[in-house]
């Protein structure tokens, strides 16, 4: 295996270079979990691993709640199913609240004010009502608790591990919190053994090849945990794979790939990767999408912002930006080098794509 294969494998893999699925949920699903801070582009994240679907079909599956957002793994914001969500919280929790538990001692937060408050929460969500935080926290007000913004974060964030709380529908530009039970009622608990095993599987099928550091920092579970579940993956089902000194695991009916010529040939490789994407993010070793090339002064005097890239043939070769005006989006795209000709274009396909996405005119 090389870092072609490996860059060939994951583009496979993550969806992006040929997809089998048509909606959000199934993208969601499919990745287990998907970074989801930056709420804009982490909705491009979905809609770059379908084909014809708009940021407004992304919007309308997350207020409709077949994809939901909260705190996991490491933790961060995650997109995350309804029938996932609930596993995927009881098996990051402990992790999570161990690493919050300094902060709350700091921010003289404790197990009854947390209480008294998700009471308030429970109350107020119960039968379909969705609010906003700023709406929660007059709500604590009123009730005598008076909360600073790091304070309501951790409240939240509590409830959020509790599995009190999820997204809402948005209220214009605002997020809301709903009622974890309302909005997953699908959702199941899993012993831990059984989740364990249930990630490590669903990582690898939608990540590999990696490996299983990769795969603790991804997940946020100990590197003890992470190798526990690596030893229980079906070695019919995952293969090891070694280079550069590193085993990475991954499905074994993705080494199809590297006898079908003809498919690595016609598959995506090309796209504006938006900020946190889990073709960055879903690995700590990223150095097979890095470009090897040195930044020449004239683009260094550019001053570009590392955050959204131009992938081309699954590499990094430049960052991009958009800016909305009006109804109309603008990408400004900034490559490292001049490109040639079939390059070129690949770019410019990335960019009309991406602004097909957004349902607006370049």
């Amino acid at each position: 295996m090389n870092v072609s294969d490996i860059i060939n494998y994951r583009l496979f893999n993550q969806q992006i270079a040929k997809t089998s699925f048509s909606t959000p949920q199934e993208i969601v699903r499919w990745m287990v979990a998907m970074q989801a801070q930056e709420y804009a582009m982490s909705k491009w994240a979905i809609g770059l691993r379908l084909n014809n679907v708009t940021d407004a079909d992304v919007e309308k599956a997350f207020n409709d709640g077949q994809i939901l957002r909260t705190h996991l793994l490491r933790p961060t914001w995650h997109f995350a199913t309804p029938e996932d969500i609930r596993w995927l919280l009881e098996l990051t929790a402990p992790r999570i609240r161990k690493a919050m538990a300094y902060y709350e001692r700091e921010l003289e937060l404790d197990s009854k004010l947390f209480n008294k408050c998700n009471d308030i929460i429970g109350k107020a969500l119960t039968g379909g009502h969705h609010l906003t935080r700023l709406e929660l926290s007059d709500l604590f007000q009123n009730n005598g608790i008076s909360l600073n913004g790091r304070q309501m974060g951790h409240v939240m964030m509590n409830a959020e591990m509790d599995c009190l709380v999820c997204s809402g529908r948005r209220e214009g530009k605002q997020f809301t919190y709903a009622l974890f039970d309302e909005r997953a009622s699908t959702a199941i608990s899993i012993a831990k053994d059984e989740a364990l095993l249930l990630l490590a599987e669903r990582y690898f099928t939608s990540r590999g090849p990696a490996t299983l550091k990769d795969f603790s920092v991804w997940s946020g579970l100990t590197i003890t945990d992470a190798k526990k579940a690596g030893a229980m993956l079906d070695s019919k089902v995952f293969t090891k794979e070694v280079f550069d000194g590193n085993e990475y695991l991954l499905k074994r009916e993705t080494l199809e790939l590297a006898l079908d010529a003809s498919l690595a040939k016609k598959i995506q490789k090309s796209f504006l990767m938006p900020d946190y994407d889990e073709y960055g993010m879903g690995y700590i070793d990223r150095t097979a999408i890095f470009n090897p090339i040195k930044l020449t002064s004239e683009f260094r005097k550019k001053n570009p912002v590392f955050d959204r890239m131009i992938i081309v043939d699954g590499i990094i070769e430049g960052t991009w930006k958009r800016t909305i005006k009006g109804k109309s989006v603008v990408v400004e795209t900034c490559l490292f080098r001049e490109l040639n000709k079939a390059k070129s274009e690949a770019v410019k396909k990335s960019v009309n794509r991406f602004v097909k996405f957004t349902g607006s005119s370049e």
